[in-house]
């Protein structure tokens, strides 16, 4: 006697369908999405991906004194951020493999300039790589602020930094007045720092 084969199996019903239907259409969504970010007016992978990375950053108000560190600027002079009293800092801990890092520092720079005259002084502390490589992309990427390295990482510690980029405003009375994680953009800054500049 000849058994069946279909015997003892289980039919395939709907239910075992639905999932993986489910499933496909959520691809097919996220591709959508993806395509009308890369093809809206300017945009493009990288500015979408800077759009994403913008939008997390929130400063934090804080009050705390900022700790010392001593460091070696790129020509080899000692420097220091207890040096800086007198003047809003913005130290920006960065690094020259990190993409937010890359992705922020236009915007930074370009504020830098901007407020220059409003007694205000960014300071990218590079965390952990030779000077050299540190010197080599500053000239690359014609970065014209001021770069301190920082290959034994001390600002990483001091600070207790968690990630990168991470930054501090400094007041000129060496108090840390705000602080982020994370990548910013041009509008943040003047949002959350500019009306601090004008006390």
């Amino acid at each position: 006697m000849t058994q069946n084969p279909s015997v003892g199996k289980p039919a395939r019903s709907s239910r075992s369908i639905l999932p993986i239907a489910l499933i496909g259409a959520g691809l097919i969504l996220l591709g959508v999405v993806a395509i009308i970010l890369l093809l809206r007016p300017g945009g493009s992978a990288g500015s979408a991906s800077q759009t994403l990375i913008y939008s997390s950053v929130v400063p934090v108000a804080v009050n705390s004194p900022a700790p010392d560190v001593q460091l070696t600027d790129l020509q080899g002079n000692p420097v220091s951020l207890a040096d800086q009293l007198g003047h809003w800092v913005l130290v920006n801990n960065w690094a020259t493999w990190c993409p937010p890092c890359k992705a922020e520092m236009p915007a930074l720079q370009a504020y830098s300039d901007d407020h220059r005259d409003q007694n205000f002084l960014l300071i990218a502390i590079e965390a952990g790589e030779p000077v050299k490589q540190v010197a080599e992309y500053v000239e690359k990427n014609d970065l014209h602020i001021t770069v301190w390295p920082d290959p034994e990482q001390k600002v990483y510690d001091a600070f207790k930094n968690i990630s990168l980029p991470t930054s501090w405003l400094i007041d000129p009375h060496g108090q840390i007045r705000l602080t982020w994680a994370g990548a910013i953009d041009r509008e943040t800054l003047e949002k959350y720092i500019t009306p601090l500049l004008k006390e």
